[in-house]
C-alpha cells in the first residue's frame, strides 16, 4: 500500500503542478466521428478510475459449445439468461429476511423489476449478450494441453493420489490460504470484490485488485524484465508501454502456481508463461480489458480473454482482511480431523 500510495501522491502532484494550485481536469481530445480518450497533463491517455467487472459475473470463461464461433447471444438466448437470473434471484429470496433489505440492495437485485438482493455480500452480476470470456479461439475454448502440460497434469493427479482433501494446508488453494489469486485470477468476475483501481502518475501505473488485496506497481520507462532465472513472483514481474491508446502490460516471472478460472487455481500456467494485457478506453465509462496468455510449456497455441470494465467512482474497494493461517483454514483442517476420528 505504500508503494500504491506514493503513486497516487505522484499523480496528483503532477495534476496540480499542471494547473498552479488544483488539480488539471482531464482534457478531452476529439477528432472527427471518433471518440478519443481524455490525456493526463502529461499526455498519457486517461484510464483512471475505479473499474469493477462486476456485470460480467454471470459470464462463463469457456463458451457453450453449442453456440460454436459466435460469441453473443441472441434474443432468445438471452431471454432464457434473463429467466435464469431471476430464478436465481426468487431462490435466494426465499432464504434472505426481509428486515435485511434496504434500498441500496434492492436495487443492485433489481432486473426488470424488484427482486431480492443476493444473500450476504454475494454479487451476481449483470445479464449481458456475451456469451463466453474467451474470444481467441474463435469457438471460446481453451487450446488443448501440449505434451508439457499433459505432463504437468499427470504429475499432478500423481501427488494427489491417495491424499484428502484436506490432509494438509498444502492441499487448499493458494485462494483457501488467502495468500493470492494471481494476476488473472485476482481480475477475472467472480461472485464478490470485483473491485479494480487504476492510479496513474508519470512514468508509471498501479492496478489495484480487491480481492486478495494485490496491486502492481508498473513501471513504464522502457526498463527490461528482472532475469527469469533470478526472480518468481505469484504476480509475475509485469513491464507497460503505450501503444496508442492502450496500455500494454506484460508479465513474465510467474511461479507455475496460478492460472485463469476458479479463483486463480483453475488452468495452471507455467514458469514459462507470458501474459500480455491491454487496457483501452474506449468510452467515456467504458475500459476495454484483454488478456492473453501464451504459454507452450501448457498450452498448444496462445488464447485470450477479453471483456469491458464500467467506471464508477462511487465503487468502494473494501479491505480484504483475509490473511495466510486465518480461521477458515484451521476448521477446515480441524473439521477434517474430526471426520476422520468420527469414522
Amino acid at each position: 500500500m505504500c508503494l500504491l500510495a506514493a503513486a497516487a501522491d505522484a499523480a496528483q502532484a503532477s495534476r496540480s503542478q499542471a494547473s498552479g494550485s488544483k488539480p488539471a481536469a482531464p482534457r478531452t481530445i476529439k477528432s472527427a466521428g471518433t471518440w478519443s480518450p481524455p490525456r493526463t497533463p502529461w499526455g498519457d491517455p486517461d484510464i483512471e478510475g475505479k473499474w469493477p467487472g462486476t456485470d460480467y459475473v454471470g459470464v462463463p470463461l469457456q463458451r457453450p459449445r453449442n453456440l460454436g464461433t459466435r460469441n453473443e447471444l441472441t434474443d432468445e438466448e438471452f431471454t432464457a439468461r434473463l429467466a435464469a437470473f431471476q430464478r436465481q434471484a426468487e431462490e435466494d429470496a426465499a432464504d434472505f429476511h426481509i428486515d435485511q433489505l434496504t434500498p441500496e440492495l434492492i436495487a443492485r437485485g433489481t432486473v426488470g423489476g424488484p427482486v431480492s438482493p443476493p444473500p450476504h455480500w454475494l454479487e451476481r452480476g449483470t445479464p449481458v449478450r456475451q456469451a463466453s470470456l474467451i474470444v481467441d479461439p474463435a469457438d471460446g475454448q481453451i487450446p488443448p494441453l501440449s505434451e508439457e502440460g499433459q505432463r504437468r497434469a499427470a504429475a499432478r493427479q500423481r501427488a494427489r493420489a491417495g491424499r484428502g482433501a484436506a490432509d494438509s494446508y498444502e492441499d487448499r488453494s493458494l485462494y483457501d490460504r488467502c495468500i493470492t489469486r494471481g494476476v488473472l485470477g485476482s481480475i477475472l468476475p467472480v461472485i464478490y470484490n470485483n473491485g479494480n483501481q487504476i492510479i496513474q502518475a508519470p512514468g508509471w501505473v498501479a492496478i489495484r485488485n480487491e480481492m486478495i488485496h494485490e496491486t502492481r506497481i508498473i513501471p513504464l520507462d522502457g526498463r527490461p524484465h528482472l532475469p527469469i532465472r533470478a526472480f518468481h513472483n505469484y504476480m509475475g514481474d509485469s513491464r507497460g508501454h503505450w501503444e496508442g491508446n492502450t496500455l500494454v502490460v506484460e508479465t513474465t516471472n510467474l511461479d507455475g502456481r496460478t492460472g485463469v478460472g476458479g479463483n486463480g487455481g483453475a488452468n495452471v500456467y507455467s514458469e514459462k508463461a507470458r501474459i500480455v494485457e491491454r487496457f483501452t478506453r474506449t468510452a467515456p465509462d467504458t475500459l476495454r480489458y484483454e488478456a492473453t496468455i501464451d504459454d507452450p510449456a501448457t498450452w498448444t497455441r496462445p488464447w485470450t480473454i477479453s471483456f469491458p470494465w464500467r467506471l464508477d467512482p462511487n465503487y468502494g474497494l473494501y479491505e480484504y482482511a483475509c490473511h495466510e493461517g486465518n480461521y477458515a483454514l484451521r476448521n477446515i483442517l480441524s473439521g477434517a480431523r474430526a471426520e476422520e476420528a468420527a469414522r
